[in-house]
């Protein structure tokens, strides 16, 4: 029997293949880390230097190794599988858990089916490009099940949008969690539930924060948290915006976050509008707000809503994989609007904006439904028993030497 991944002084090792470093899918291979060290498991993470994942996994215990990879495929590819190979005969894992595209390319080329393999996706790469691109991208996910003992997906959607594009993995769907406790609001956390104590949180949180501490208590404000780039969508949030405004002329609209495409967000954004930037912490931007929107093009199933309701806020998201079941049942009408329809959005952005006890409401329930669906505890058990059947059951067919 192999040994056991959630069995301390078994002697497990897994490591971890990630690209990119930050946003989602970094905090979720931090909140594994936390789980699998904190279960004596040997936790490797391969990842770039550049960005918060490496020291904040080291902090968690794990065993952090450089591994230099881009974000998107390109002439760099043949050295970045020479490293990953590189990297698994140093650590002799035994199992590879690849994260996003990048990691999963790299990962399963360099190991070929001589590892238990784990991957991934976090949003599948086909959905993020056209074209050729798109279509080479599919191919690869395809053919490369092969090298794969286990696709996580982190929602139903996410699983249906592969075996759409005819992929035929084996498949486990394990959802995004995460650590509701550092999200509550500090009514609930006094153990009131007032519309009062609320608003004097989210006051007191407003005022922490230099970009919205001048404005009236009353406005207001709703917030965007992600990557500033095309899969999160922050361009139809800004085409949406105005009439937002319209309807209420004192809204403010802060997105938090940079990424590549904030010199044109920062562009064509109104004065209403406020940049926050990359931030340490997301939780007072949270307090502060009165309602949180994310309108992504495609996603697996992003974390920042979750988050959000954690906090006791309502959301509003675009009707993407994932967002469907983030959501606390029979809020869908309300909260959920077509991908990239502006109009739709300012209508569900202004509805709610009008509707405070609604808002309350959802945000009550919202906060109840991530504690009791999405706690990263739940979800580091099932990743631990896919391990298990990953790393205990027949290997691959398809082996092949790890190249040097």
């Amino acid at each position: 029997m192999p040994p056991q991944p959630d069995r301390p002084g078994t002697g497990f090792t897994a490591l971890h293949l990630v690209q990119p470093v930050e946003g989602g899918v970094a905090q979720v291979v931090l909140d594994l880390v936390a789980a699998q060290v904190a279960a004596g498991v040997r936790v490797v993470v391969g990842c770039p230097e550049e960005g918060p994942l490496a020291p904040a996994a080291a902090r968690r215990g794990a065993e952090v190794h450089r591994w230099r990879a881009t974000r998107a495929p390109g002439p760099t590819l043949v050295r970045e599988v020479r490293q990953a190979a590189r990297l698994v005969r140093l650590v002799r894992p035994d199992l590879l858990h690849a994260h996003s595209a990048k990691a999963g390319l790299a990962g399963r080329l360099a190991v070929r089916g001589r590892v238990p393999t784990v991957f991934q996706p976090h949003a599948w790469s086909f959905e993020a490009v056209g074209g050729l691109t798109g279509w080479l991208a599919g191919q690869w996910e395809r053919r490369a099940v092969r090298w794969t003992d286990r696709v996580i997906c982190v929602s139903d959607a996410e699983r249906r949008t592969g075996e759409r594009a005819g992929i035929d993995a084996r498949w486990s769907v394990v959802r995004n969690g995460i650590e509701a406790a550092r999200f509550a609001p500090e009514a609930a956390a006094r153990g009131a539930a007032r519309a009062g104590e609320r608003l004097a949180d989210t006051a007191r949180a407003r005022a922490g924060l230099p970009a919205l501490a001048a404005l009236p208590p009353a406005t207001p404000v709703v917030v965007c948290v992600g990557r500033l780039c095309k899969q999160k969508g922050q361009d139809i949030l800004l085409r949406a915006w105005p009439q937002v405004v319209r309807r209420l002329p004192t809204a403010r609209l802060v997105l938090v976050g940079d990424g590549p495409d904030a010199a044109a967000l920062r562009g064509t954004a109104p004065p209403s509008v406020l940049f926050a930037g990359a931030v340490a912490d997301t939780v007072p931007w949270y307090r502060a707000a009165d309602l949180v929107v994310l309108p992504s093009r495609w996603e697996g199933m992003a974390v920042a809503p979750l988050e959000a309701m954690a906090s006791g806020r309502a959301v509003v998201l675009s009707d993407v994989d994932g967002a469907r079941e983030s959501l606390p049942p029979g809020r869908e009408e309300v909260c959920l609007t077509p991908p990239e329809d502006p109009a739709a959005l300012a209508a569900a952005l202004s509805a709610l904006l009008h509707d405070a006890p609604l808002r309350e409401a959802i945000g009550r329930q919202s906060r109840h439904h991530v504690l009791s669906t999405y706690d990263v505890r739940q979800t580091a058990r099932a990743v631990a028993d896919v391990y298990r059947e990953a790393a205990g059951g027949p290997r691959t067919e398809r082996r092949e030497p790890i190249p040097q």
